[in-house]
């Protein structure tokens, strides 16, 4: 993992970020990271929307950690609920990105009433377009930065660094037999059907040119959640809060402002 800006917490065997106002009337917000995804992801939406007087919680999510009988994505539902349990959190918000946005779906049906308010974004949970990690070639440096720039629109974001992550998660067996365990997990933990059940205020936030999660699946979430609004960035693709993060977090922030009046509370804050 890189290093963040931010502090890490540990407590309980969870390490994690929390910035932003403890007493805040709003729920907190729990940003949820992706599969091959970690804090950095969340850098520039964690300063912003804690700027906006929102408490922001990121965890460490252990896709390549947990035993392997709880290797998969209720597994990392659940670490997140007691997560959740252990800061005695009433209810929450939660941003996810790709598993993140699966896992924070899981967690929005299982407990409906503990979840204030929904972000997804190229949320897996529908279906996804395979990056091939059961077959990666653990030596092969070109094909794992191939996969990398899958992620984006822009194959800039696939850096030497991401790379190297990446090589080094493949090349330790333990760590790369989760991450197949969980890409596999996370095709057959369908939500399709589950969808209609949720009824709180939901953001889809998608990339135009997400070819993991293409704008379909955006669509069906969309046609499927009883109170979900769509935004597409453009020149985008599965990770939009890393690509465009200055659209993402407005758009976010003005659908939390739309949910809670956080616009309001903020300016008697500064006031």
């Amino acid at each position: 993992m890189h290093d963040t800006p931010h502090s890490i917490h540990e407590a309980s065997g969870f390490r994690y970020v929390d910035e932003g106002p403890s007493d805040s009337s709003i729920p907190p917000i729990v940003l949820l990271h992706g599969m091959l995804g970690d804090l950095d992801n969340w850098t520039d939406t964690v300063s912003d929307l804690a700027a906006h007087g929102y408490r922001v919680l990121v965890p460490v999510l252990p896709v390549y950690d947990l035993p392997m009988s709880q290797t998969s994505v209720p597994g990392l539902t659940e670490y997140v609920r007691d997560f959740v349990d252990m800061l005695e959190l009433d209810e929450v918000v939660l941003i996810g990105n790709s598993l993140g946005g699966h896992i924070a779906l899981i967690y929005a049906i299982d407990y409906s009433d503990d979840v204030a308010a929904l972000v997804l974004s190229g949320a897996s949970g529908i279906y996804e377009v395979s990056m091939g990690t059961s077959t990666m070639r653990r030596q092969d440096r070109d094909f794992i930065r191939e996969r990398a720039e899958l992620t984006f629109y822009d194959p800039a974001h696939a850096t030497d660094e991401l790379v190297d992550d990446m090589l080094e998660i493949v090349n330790d067996r333990p760590r790369a037999v989760r991450l197949i365990k969980m890409a596999r997990s996370a095709e057959e933990e369908k939500v399709t059907e589950e969808l209609s059940e949720l009824d709180m205020p939901t953001l889809l936030v998608w990339g135009r040119d997400d070819v993991i999660t293409p704008p379909d699946v955006a669509e069906e979430f969309r046609s499927r959640i009883e109170k979900a609004e769509l935004h597409f960035i453009d020149k985008c693709g599965h990770a939009p809060m890393i690509e465009h993060p200055d659209t993402f977090n407005e758009v976010t922030i003005e659908f939390l402002e739309d949910c809670f009046g956080v616009a309001e509370l903020v300016s008697s804050r500064t006031s």
